[in-house]
């Protein structure tokens, strides 16, 4: 590349970034009267694309209505709404809303580097849903240990999304309370098939590409005939019947908070080989997975599992999906929250 090259990509590189920057700063919020009654917002960017973040961000919201905590989704634009999932939730703009005292902010991680824009009188709490994320636009040195969390004055509690993060989040932040409010996998979508999945190996785009391409590579090397499905920009319903239609999905998860692509890959009976990504550690279980933390395990496990008899991967499968379906379910995550919300809104 010539330096007038380089620097073209310099520059298109720095306006990329002020982008990303300027997309992360949070809008204004501004505060109202003491209304009696407490009501939980969630902050949400305005993206109507497939993103699990924000799809939990929702399930929150309609769980504490139906637990009769008021709760609202918060957007910038004015009359949005998710539509890539089927939604009734509660949604309002941020220029219509008025917070009150009483009231309740919770903030995804994702706008940390604006998050000395947020108001300073009123209850915040952290939805950190990628601890291993939470300083990606940080410089280290700028304020104290811990910045900029630690710097917020009026921060109460932080929520994740596992407890590796909770463990790693109480290392970054101490002295903030973590509570764990788990992902929940939709067993009205994701479920095992009638009989065997086919011979079809599954996995998501988005994270580590490299290997991705790697191990298919891998795989031809090996004359394995099996179709590699890469999942990218699908709505729920067609990654569930996607999955249903694996017998083996290969996680690329990678410093993730939780890896819902794994969990509703097992609860969709497949069996999973690959990366936990930290968050997701909590899954792997040898019964129904085989974990793996290098790219050449990972190609020895995939190997592993496309010479095993598909009735063997299926009765795997079930195991998976019956304990993801029975621990990360809405009933589950509706106890977290009833947890992690009493103590504040009764204070």
């Amino acid at each position: 590349m010539t330096g007038v090259g380089r620097r073209l990509t310099e520059v298109a590189r720095a306006a990329a970034q002020r982008r990303d920057l300027q997309s992360r700063q949070p809008p204004e919020l501004r505060l109202g009267s003491r209304t009696g009654t407490p009501t939980v917002y969630y902050l949400a960017p305005h993206f109507d694309a497939p993103s699990g973040g924000v799809r939990l961000i929702y399930r929150h919201v309609d769980l504490l209505n139906a637990l009769g905590i008021p709760a609202a989704v918060i957007h910038a634009r004015r009359n949005f709404r998710c539509t890539w999932f089927e939604n009734a939730t509660r949604v309002v703009s941020s220029d219509e809303v008025r917070l009150g005292p009483d009231d309740v902010l919770v903030v995804p991680e994702w706008y940390a580097a604006g998050f000395a824009r947020l108001p300073k009188d009123i209850r915040l709490v952290v939805f950190n849903q990628g601890a291993y994320h939470s300083f990606d636009r940080i410089t280290p040195g700028e304020g104290p240990p811990g910045a900029p969390y630690t710097t917020l004055p009026s921060l109460v509690a932080m929520l994740c999304v596992s407890q590796d993060n909770r463990a790693l989040l109480e290392l970054a932040v101490p002295g903030v309370p973590v509570s764990v409010c788990r992902p929940v996998v939709d067993g009205g979508l994701f479920f095992p098939g009638d009989g065997p999945a086919r011979k079809q190996i599954g996995y998501v785009v988005a994270r580590r590409p490299i290997e991705a391409r790697l191990l298919e590579h891998v795989l031809a090397a090996q004359h394995v005939d099996w179709p590699v499905v890469r999942l990218r920009g699908l709505a729920e319903s067609s990654v569930a019947r996607t999955m249903r239609e694996c017998a083996v999905f290969v996680s690329l998860s990678d410093l993730d908070g939780f890896g819902l692509p794994p969990a509703e890959a097992m609860a969709s009976g497949c069996y999973v080989v690959g990366y936990t990504g930290g968050g997701g550690e909590e899954l792997f279980d040898p019964r129904w997975s085989e974990p793996v933390t290098s790219f050449r395990a990972l190609a020895e496990a995939t190997l592993r599992a496309v010479r095993t008899p598909l009735d063997e991967l299926a009765a795997r499968g079930r195991l998976a999906s019956e304990h993801t379906l029975s621990y990360y379910a809405a009933d589950g995550l509706r106890a977290d929250l009833e947890a992690a919300y009493g103590h504040l809104l009764r204070g």
